[in-house]
């Protein structure tokens, strides 16, 4: 350790290996490593170790021994490792299998810190792991994640715990980015009570604050500290590496050769950042504030289906759902948002039955052949149902509007009340606020329920896979029996786009129902329906 007492760490590949599978470029990897030693971080924790082989993820989720061994080590900085306790404890065989599978004696090998990333119903193996790996030789810390969310007799207890076993670190990690500066001097103070050894701190950003609250750390004498390069990590990424790192020299009194680490940046990271496109945003700061876990939000903004109406959705389901760690299943039960019972008072058949509908997407395919739209509609006087908001066509051409994303129709309820055609919707089911938003608007109520697989429609209600427009449209035509369903402006989306294979799928479903009406798109599109030209009916 430095004679000014503070130990700054430097976990980026480690915990920006999330958003790459872990799979950094070897020269990435040692320019790295020197630009570390340049600005004199005292801990490079280089990834995960583990025993979990399941996908291809790159070296520094497994940073075995051989690994490290390709690279060049500066002499001053000393090599880390984290394991997820729970992966440990999860092992067919016991922990202490694993643990031989996985460590050398720390003498034998190139690293001499491990840290476990421990939740807190693992803080007795984690202690018991702990002591395993200080007989061994090594360095070990304990991160508790997700301590924000924790009592204070809880905090309290875990701290005499580890007094029992003395870890070299006791880190407290910010793990849902929530915590303030207040509330961290909170925290490192209750831990006191119990704790007389080295506490660190391993700051998020949801809020914009992991630099605040690791200085406020370091001021309440708080010695262990974490950063990343760009602040790359999971979610909105962490204290950034470059201005902790003058701040600590600073505390430190010495002179700081950032030029390499600044190289490095632009060379590397800064192409990756805009790839991967980490850091805080209004989404994070919203997950932090409702404690809500980051990878919800960073799986959602890696996956082009979901529209920032999902992200809103998928955010204010977890509020109330609770999303303090994450499970993929709860991003589709929030996108997808209606569960439970379905109910509705509008039956279609009351417009619909025996007529031909038009159900009008608001693809480019709409806005370009829109005349055409126009001359067809005079011509044949179909039902024509706009999806959402827009459309391309003359207003007193459009019998209904049609929405269903609770979001959706919040962001644009001042556009539907401007609107004069009725608007279907599940309005039995809607949120309040959503309710409200539509106050004075002629609302026509088809139940919606959401079941994977499923598609499945009565007189005043529907049963959809999933809860996408043009699916909510083809059942009110399906359910008010119409004769036919022409669609205009579902154009698709780029090739590789996974827009298209959900909407393909439903379409799918749809098309292997008994007794549902003919699908017809009369515009361009890329799904696998029966094609026609619309200047072949006019």
């Amino acid at each position: 350790m430095n004679e000014s007492g503070l130990v700054l760490l430097d976990c980026t590949l480690r915990d920006g290996g999330y958003h790459n599978n872990w799979d950094f470029d070897t020269d990435l990897i040692q320019s790295y490593l020197w630009s570390m030693s340049s600005i004199s971080v005292d801990f490079v924790e280089l990834g995960f170790r583990s025993l979990e082989k399941e996908g291809f993820k790159g070296g520094c989720a497994y940073t075995t021994d051989g690994f490290i061994g390709q690279f060049d080590i500066p002499p001053k900085v000393s090599i880390g490792v984290m394991i997820n306790t729970g992966e440990l404890i999860r092992h067919p065989d016991g922990f202490v299998d694993a643990l031989i599978q996985l460590f050398v004696s720390a003498e034998e090998s190139p690293v001499s810190l491990v840290r476990l990333a421990t939740h807190f119903d693992e803080i007795d193996e984690a202690l018991e792991i702990c002591e395993w790996l200080k007989n061994k030789g090594y360095l070990v810390g304990i991160n508790m994640m997700q301590i924000a969310d924790r009592s204070e007799a809880e905090v309290e207890e875990l701290a005499r715990k580890a007094e029992e076993v003395l870890p070299d670190i006791l880190y407290f990690a910010d793990s849902l980015g929530s915590l303030s500066v207040e509330e961290t001097s909170k925290l490192v103070e209750i831990l006191r009570r119990n704790w007389s050894g080295a506490l660190g701190i391993h700051a998020h950003d949801n809020m914009g604050r992991a630099l605040a609250n690791s200085l406020q750390a370091i001021d309440e004498g708080v010695s262990w500290v974490d950063s990343t390069v760009t602040g790359m990590g999971r979610g909105p990424g962490n204290a950034k590496t470059e201005h902790l790192a003058i701040e600590i020299a600073d505390k430190r009194q010495t002179a700081l050769e950032i030029a390499p680490l600044l190289k490095l940046i632009e060379t590397y990271f800064q192409p990756l950042k805009l790839r991967y496109n980490w850091g805080t945003n209004t989404y994070y700061y919203l997950a932090g504030k409702y404690g809500i876990h980051p990878t919800y939000v960073q799986s959602m903004l890696s996956d082009v289906r979901y529209l920032d109406d999902d992200v809103l959705a998928v955010i204010e389901h977890l509020r109330e759902a609770g999303g303090k760690k994450f499970r993929v299943d709860a991003l589709e039960t929030g996108r997808n948002f209606y569960q439970g019972e379905v109910s509705g008072s509008w039956m279609p058949a009351e417009l619909l039955k025996g007529r031909e509908v038009l159900l009008l997407g608001s693809g480019p395919g709409a806005q370009r052949h829109s005349r055409a739209l126009e001359s067809f509609i005079g011509a044949k006087e179909p039902l024509v149902i706009a999806i959402n908001a827009s459309s391309h066509l003359n207003e007193e051409l459009i019998d209904l509007r049609l929405a269903c994303h609770p979001f959706r129709l919040l962001s644009s309820a001042v556009a539907h009340l401007k609107l004069p055609q009725p608007l279907v919707t599940p309005a039995s089911i809607l949120p309040g606020p959503v309710m409200d938003s539509l106050e004075g608007k002629k609302l026509l109520d088809f139940g919606l329920m959401v079941s994977p697989g499923k598609f499945e429609f009565g007189d005043s209600h529907c049963v959809l896979p999933t809860a996408l427009a043009v699916g909510y449209g083809l059942a009110v035509a399906a359910s008010g029996l119409a004769e036919r369903i022409f669609l205009a402006g579902f154009d698709g989306y780029g090739s590789g786009d996974p827009r298209n294979v959900e909407v393909e799928e439903l379409l799918d479903i749809y098309q292997s129902l008994d007794h549902v009406p003919d699908l017809v798109t009369v515009t361009p599109s890329r799904y696998n329906v029966t094609s026609s030209s619309i200047y072949s009916l006019i």
